[in-house]
């Protein structure tokens, strides 16, 4: 099981748009590739910086515009841990939860830290904590297939293993 993800905050306002996290320029870039370019038009330094396990932490309708996959694929695939928000577009979460990005909401998200602020997001206690600050908020659990699919990766992932048993 998923326990603990633990990493640096990555801060970001409300209405964050997929097209911002992947340009369209980049869509056809193989994964690898695509990946250096997440959020260079408003965070040039984030595809670089981030490290596995670091958190994006918002507000309000995260994930919203396009459907476009490659947005929280690009996430996942630079490490990123899990995205907490106060809300998020409903086909960026049903996205990011079936590639086995935990997509997290939580009420109270955009108050939870800053930029650099050490982070830790525990599914199994539903809750996320801001070591530097202090601050702890709660959220709610994730339906038990939600967690089975975060656990084994993704639905991809799941279906292999339910095929292999």
């Amino acid at each position: 099981m998923i326990s603990k993800i633990k990493g640096r905050v990555w801060k970001f306002g409300d209405n964050v748009d997929t097209d911002v996290m992947t340009s369209g320029k980049y869509i056809n870039l193989p994964m690898d590739e695509l990946k250096r370019h997440a959020f260079e038009e408003v965070r040039p330094e984030f595809a670089q910086k981030a490290s596995p396990g670091d958190m994006i932490v918002a507000g309000r309708n995260f994930g919203c515009g396009s459907s476009r996959e490659t947005a929280p694929a690009a996430l996942k695939a630079l490490g990123i841990g899990a995205v907490v928000a106060e809300s998020f577009a409903r086909i960026f979460y049903r996205n990011s939860i079936a590639i086995g990005l935990p997509a997290i909401v939580c009420p109270g998200a955009a108050s939870l830290g800053n930029d650099g602020d050490e982070a830790e997001a525990s599914l199994a206690d539903r809750k996320v904590i801001n070591h530097t600050t202090g601050k702890v908020l709660d959220f709610q659990a994730f339906p038990d297939e939600m967690l089975r699919v975060l656990e084994c990766g993704g639905i991809e992932p799941l279906l292999k293993q339910m095929k292999n048993t």
